[in-house]
């Protein structure tokens, strides 16, 4: 990334993981597995489980790379880091992102460069920015954002958002890859897993990967845990690509989500 660290190319979310239980054993098979970024947020109220699996795993924490992402309902990004590192039980994040651009895409910046400042953060970034807003928080920041996730899949390609990102030197990451499960049963996908010897959910995910974003996949399952991570065995060649390039819904589009697709103003 554009601060001098590496991230990791696949990693785990725990988006709509429940607190507890739940979340603390995604978390421990994924490390397990072999996965070495985990992905939670503000807005998730999953972080101190996220945490609690990290320090048990007995893995080094300088070895994991830990996400979480700044509510924007708040007021203080700064503030709101202290609380996560509280609730994660860590002394530092690896990367901290506006979840999403609500009242515009600068005002948060200044607190999440604080927290930079502070030795709270690594790292800063953003989620859900079209590249219009990228390019106008670009134009205040004095450290420039080092990460922008957004949903990605090859329904919704985004590829103008994606070369927006790399122009910005900011790295794209894709959650949602494999849309939610909504993407598993379709037809293409399925004739190229069959071909493949691989899943639809692996295609996906070396989909992105192919493209040149960091993944975090979600799950609960033990098994589509480790199966998701095992993507780096095989590449899918070019007449698959466009294949599944084809699929796009966006007409390659640089925002991040639909206006109808926004939750926010």
């Amino acid at each position: 990334m554009s601060n001098g660290t590496e991230i990791p190319v696949l990693g785990l979310g725990v988006w709509q993981v429940d607190d507890g239980a739940e979340c603390e054993r995604a978390v421990t098979w994924a490390l397990e597995a072999g996965y070495r970024l985990i992905d939670t947020a503000q807005a998730y109220r999953n972080e101190a489980s996220v945490g609690k699996a990290i320090r048990e795993s007995g893995i080094p924490r300088e070895e994991i790379f830990l996400t979480t992402k700044f509510y924007p309902g708040g007021k203080d990004a700064k503030v709101e880091a202290e609380k996560s590192l509280e609730r994660l039980g860590t002394d530092y994040l690896d990367l901290y992102l506006i979840h999403w651009p609500q009242g515009g895409p600068t005002w948060a910046w200044p607190a999440m460069e604080a927290a930079v400042d502070a030795g709270l953060t690594k790292g800063i970034g953003i989620s859900n920015f079209s590249s219009a807003e990228l390019q106008e928080l670009s134009k205040i920041a004095r450290i420039q954002p080092a990460a922008n996730q957004i949903q990605f899949s090859p329904f919704e390609y985004r590829k103008g958002l994606v070369e927006a990102c790399e122009e910005a030197n900011v790295v794209a990451q894709a959650y949602s890859p494999l849309g939610t499960g909504r993407h598993l049963g379709d037809p293409v996908i399925a004739r190229i897993a069959e071909a493949t010897g691989h899943t639809p959910a692996q295609v996906l995910i070396r989909w992105a990967i192919q493209k040149g974003l960091s993944v975090i996949p979600k799950s609960i399952h033990q098994d589509r845990i480790v199966e998701n991570f095992n993507v780096f065995d095989f590449e899918l060649d070019d007449a698959a690509v466009a294949d599944l390039d084809a699929l796009d819904t966006t007409n390659l589009t640089a925002d991040a989500l639909s206006q109808s697709g926004k939750w926010w103003s």
